[in-house]
């Protein structure tokens, strides 16, 4: 379905130098909620979840070729929530498999399953401003989560970066997590350049689109924020302060919420950009779809975008 309304690049407030950085880390980990909170029965899974799932269902055996880059990290957001579902999915399939193989032919090994593309993924947080205190906590919790300390510019992405990787024989896939809309068309254009050049496929997954669901959802969410703050803030008075007494936090997660909206490219857009981004993409496959996270509003968008095999 069309959107209703045109693109329009509006700011957001949690963009802006002027907000103050211990506000923006506290919406950021609003954000944070947002992506892995599951509240049955009105969520079957989480959105992280939810990505892991189609990266799965849309890459298929070949999810297990690739790393994953994660070019917008921030603080860290869902990346590695996706990291923690993607691998548990990929070694629950590498052990019914190893068992399958074991029962029907007792010379094929464990070891050999892996080999055969069932093995877990490695995740990279990089951004252009480097959260390098929170990206070492998440590291410290998966042996499949690194990080890059120096800023990356994701429209110029260091050649040592994806080098290293594919010299290991792996593919490289970009993710923009609740990010690409922030970019104007001459930015997005600049990125999918620099992606097409140097990676194997990207996914773009926002938690909001351009339609009225999606700006209900929005409002939803600010209620959301005020019932489960005391949950996830307990320990903080300063938080509760900010989303109760000066409820800046709810605002601007809704004010933001809301331009995002507002900001957010459909499929068709964003192969535009793509198809125009001044290099040659004749290869690549674009899928994209729209799924239900939350009842009765809450849709995730997602685009996937290979190199044809």
């Amino acid at each position: 379905m069309a959107p209703w309304i045109p693109r329009l690049h509006l700011f957001e407030i949690d963009d802006q130098p002027w907000f103050p950085p211990f506000l923006r880390a506290r919406v950021q980990d609003g954000l944070m909620h947002a992506w892995t909170f599951c509240l049955p029965p009105l969520q079957s899974c989480s959105p992280a979840t939810l990505v892991a799932n189609l990266l799965q269902r849309n890459l298929g055996p070949a999810v297990s070729n690739y790393t994953y880059i994660d070019f917008c990290a921030g603080a860290g957001g869902p990346t590695p929530f996706i990291e923690r579902a993607l691998n548990r999915y990929l070694k629950s399939s590498t052990t019914q498999n190893g068992a399958a193989s074991n029962e029907s032919n007792g010379a094929k090994s464990y070891a050999a399953v892996i080999a055969n593309g069932s093995s877990a993924v490695d995740f990279v947080l990089t951004d252009l401003h480097p959260h390098v205190e929170s990206w070492e906590r998440a590291a410290k919790k998966s042996a499949y989560i690194t990080y890059e300390a120096e800023s990356v510019d994701a429209a110029n992405a260091p050649p040592e970066l994806v080098g290293r990787y594919k010299d290991k024989g792996q593919k490289v896939f970009r993710l923009f997590n609740l990010a690409f809309h922030h970019f104007d068309d001459g930015l997005a254009r600049a990125i999918l350049k620099n992606t097409v050049e140097t990676s194997d496929g990207f996914g773009i997954f926002e938690l909001q689109d351009r339609s009225i669901s999606s700006f209900i959802s929005c409002c939803l969410f600010g209620v959301f924020i005020l019932l489960f703050a005391p949950i996830f803030y307990w320990w903080s008075p300063s938080r509760l302060f900010f989303t109760y007494l000066m409820p800046i936090i709810p605002f601007v997660l809704v004010f933001d919420g809301i331009i995002s909206c507002l900001r957010t490219r459909t499929a068709e857009e964003v192969e535009i950009i793509l198809r125009t981004c001044g290099t040659n993409t004749d290869g690549w496959e674009i899928k994209s779809g729209r799924e239900q996270f939350l009842w009765p509003t809450g849709y995730l968008t997602w685009i996937i975008c290979t190199k044809k095999q």
